[in-house]
């Protein structure tokens, strides 16, 4: 018999986590999972400290990264979506902790033949992890379409990597971009929804994540080269799929062209304009909105600062 649920973590270094994470995956008070841990190559003892896990529950299934995928987290998990045997897919970091209602909830959710995602809230920790949870099944819900697309991209509802489980179908015509080194998952669940996919939204904290310093979110936010170049490419995947599926409203166009300001090292705005391929009066209008662009800003900030001071 397959699983119902294929749960699908990367792993690279992470001895020290890890096995707190599987625990954790063990305490699920819904049992009929496979948990598939794609070792990205790395240097530490995590083989030998998982590996009385591995014996006792046949449940975890420990793998090398296969040649051919890309080194890095999307290529992993790309490698447990063709081994999967689940009709549901999620996904767990190995330096988090999810709820034990986590599979439960979102299985029940799922049992809806239109509904084809569900996600749920996450939260985060740092240091040692409080294992008092709430097991109320009282909670409200609402639907997602590819209406809220814009949300999704702008992080007004925000879908988190390991804070979603999918129907197998969505990942039919759809893989992680590989190359990607960051936001690798905001790029693909777009995609997704923008095919069509409806899911439903819970209002539960199903996982946990563990903030430290060596996280890829981290990394960016110290301005780690490779995780800034890759979300700049991300987001002219994004643009060029909206394109494509004659979903990229104004305001969405606005929206990229605005933050790619912030990318200027990598060209972003003149990438995106190459992408759009938009008629000349349109581009000169883009092009003028993005000269003045920072002179906005500057007066937008000010403005914030004297409406505080007043307030105050």
């Amino acid at each position: 018999m397959n699983p119902k649920v294929s749960i699908i973590m990367a792993t690279y270094n992470r001895a020290h986590f890890i096995v707190e994470s599987l625990l954790s995956i063990q305490k699920q008070t819904f049992l009929d999972w496979e948990c598939l841990i794609i070792d990205d190559g790395g240097t530490d003892n995590t083989a030998e400290v998982i590996k009385p896990l591995l014996e006792k529950d046949i449940r975890f299934k420990y793998y090398k990264r296969e040649d051919k995928h890309l080194k890095g987290l999307p290529g992993c998990r790309n490698q447990g979506l063709d081994l999967a045997k689940g009709d549901y897919i999620i996904f767990f970091d190995d330096d988090d902790i999810p709820h034990p209602q986590n599979l439960e909830l979102c299985v029940a959710e799922l049992s809806n033949k239109d509904v084809s995602f569900c996600r749920y809230i996450r939260e985060v920790f740092t240091g040692d992890f409080d294992y008092t949870f709430d097991y109320s099944k009282d909670f409200t819900h609402f639907y997602i379409d590819k209406k809220d697309i814009q949300k999704m991209l702008n992080n007004e509802l925000q879908f988190n990597s390991c804070a979603v489980m999918w129907k197998k179908v969505c990942f039919k015509e759809n893989r992680f971009v590989e190359t990607l080194m960051y936001v690798e998952e905001w790029e693909l669940y777009s995609r997704i929804v923008s095919s069509g996919f409806i899911g439903i939204s819970i209002n539960k904290c199903l996982f946990y994540g563990r903030k430290h310093p060596e996280s890829n979110t981290g990394e960016f936010y110290r301005d780690n080269p490779v995780r800034r170049a890759s979300y700049a490419d991300a987001i002219l995947l994004v643009v060029k799929n909206l394109k494509e599926k004659n979903l990229l409203t104004y305001s969405l166009k606005r929206y990229f062209i605005a933050f790619s300001i912030d990318f200027e090292e990598y060209n972003l705005f003149r990438n995106i304009l190459n992408v759009l391929d938009l008629p000349t009066f349109e581009k000169v209008k883009w092009q003028i909105f993005y000269a003045v662009l920072p002179l906005r800003l500057i007066i937008y900030r000010k403005m914030k600062t004297i409406k505080r001071k007043f307030n105050h």
